[in-house]
């Protein structure tokens, strides 16, 4: 398991308040909080170290690559567009892998390998906010886009489009969704219509990318994981290593050049795991809709060992359905042990897919204060994440000022 602690990094002061700092990654692990609290920020943190610790496991760059004065700031965190979180000499950052220890610190970064460690090769995938964007614009393919994460996002969604066959369900409003090759469009189909994604709600144009790309990656990873159950010998990864420092030496290539071979080179490398990283999964779908898109997250993250799924999110919609997951994978148990699986489970299959349950002790909820830049645990009774969090909160206020408006009303 994973972990990461921060400190002074754009709004994120302090940090986490407890556990010495340290933030713990689990199987699923959701940050939630206000606007410009730096929920984002640290989604996007995890994805930048989780991917610096796999190069440095394939080989792609060695330690003194990364170690390099701004490396971090100029081409890294720029990626997901946090050069400019670094406060000075002040930001410090560090990062607990499988495989590689990383931290940064008086504007440094150090990094030390974890010897004898398991580790599972990862597809990580960032997949932002302003997915909705992608799925109306005409031209997709040719936009200019200013983020590389929204770039690769495309990339993958590409991939997707170009994988399916026939119709693929969607989870929601029991419609499906089709890929015309021929005029590279999207057609989604209900009950008695049929429109272009481009012409949908933008709760479609939401779910729809985050679905695909989330399910594609999914099964790729399966496949590949099932294909090649053994991981490389070590002639192989010596093998691999010696063609990545061939490309490297090839004064003839360019930069573009480069990274294409390197690609190339590296989807020979067995991948393991899927780590989806998904900013706010709810954007624009009716509660309902949620429920149904959480329950594919949650399918998708089943499906190897390895994975993991971190959210960020808005919703308390979004938590409450992550309890029923939980509650529902207890009570599977539960019926396991009392021996009532053909009387029991086909009642809970009804509630919650099978495929979507997940135990308590692969989930972890944090809830980060943008007035102070701390963060803290959320408490979980029984495993179950507490309904004490800002977004119930907020939930219970708009109780109190109806219950304030009645009073006044009973005065006139």
């Amino acid at each position: 398991m994973s972990r990461i602690r921060i400190k002074n990094f754009g709004p994120i002061k302090e940090g986490l308040l407890d556990n010495d700092g340290w933030i713990e990654v689990k199987k699923a692990t959701v940050f939630i909080g206000n606007q410009g609290s730096g929920k984002s920020a640290v989604a996007k943190l995890i994805s930048t170290f989780t991917w610096i610790e796999k190069a440095l496991v394939r080989g792609d760059y060695d330690k003194k690559w990364f170690e390099r004065k701004n490396k971090l700031q100029n081409q890294y965190l720029r990626y997901h567009r946090l050069e400019n979180y670094l406060l000075d000499n002040k930001t410090e950052i560090e990062y607990r892998g499988d495989a590689y220890s990383i931290r940064y610190a008086d504007g440094s970064l150090n990094i030390e390998e974890i010897s004898g460690s398991s580790y599972s090769l990862p597809q990580i995938m960032y997949v932002p906010a302003e997915r909705n964007f992608i799925a109306y614009v005409k031209t997709a393919r040719e936009l200019k886009l200013s983020s590389d994460s929204l770039k690769e996002f495309l990339t993958e969604f590409e991939n997707a489009k170009d994988a399916m066959k026939g119709h693929v369900k969607l989870p929601i409003n029991n419609s499906d969704i089709e890929y015309d090759k021929l005029n590279d469009t999207l057609n989604l189909r209900g009950d008695g219509y049929k429109t272009k994604l481009t012409d949908a709600s933008s709760g479609f144009q939401s779910l729809v990318p985050l679905f695909l790309v989330s399910d594609y990656l999914a099964v790729s990873v399966k496949k590949q994981s099932d294909d090649n159950k053994e991981p490389m010998s070590s002639d192989e990864l010596q093998r691999f290593k010696k063609g990545i420092v061939d490309i490297w030496a090839n004064a003839s290539l360019t930069d573009e050049q480069r990274r294409i071979a390197l690609s190339a080179l590296s989807s020979k490398f067995n991948k393991t795991a899927f780590v989806n990283i998904v900013e706010e999964p709810e954007q624009n779908l009716f509660p309902s809709s949620q429920w149904q898109t959480l329950q594919c997250l949650l399918e998708f993250n089943n499906m190897s060992d390895g994975n993991k799924l971190i959210m960020t999110t808005h919703s308390p919609y979004i938590i409450n359905f992550l309890s029923i997951a939980i509650q529902a994978d207890y009570l599977k148990d539960k019926i396991i042990e009392a021996g009532k699986q053909s009387e029991l489970l086909p009642q809970l299959e009804k509630v919650i897919s099978g495929k979507s349950l997940i135990s308590s002790a692969s989930v972890i909820v944090y809830q980060l204060n943008e007035l102070d830049g701390t963060i803290k645990k959320l408490s979980a009774a029984e495993g179950i994440p507490t309904d004490k969090n800002y977004l119930n909160d907020m939930l219970r206020e708009g109780n109190n000022l109806f219950d304030t408006l009645l009073e006044i009303e009973e005065e006139i």
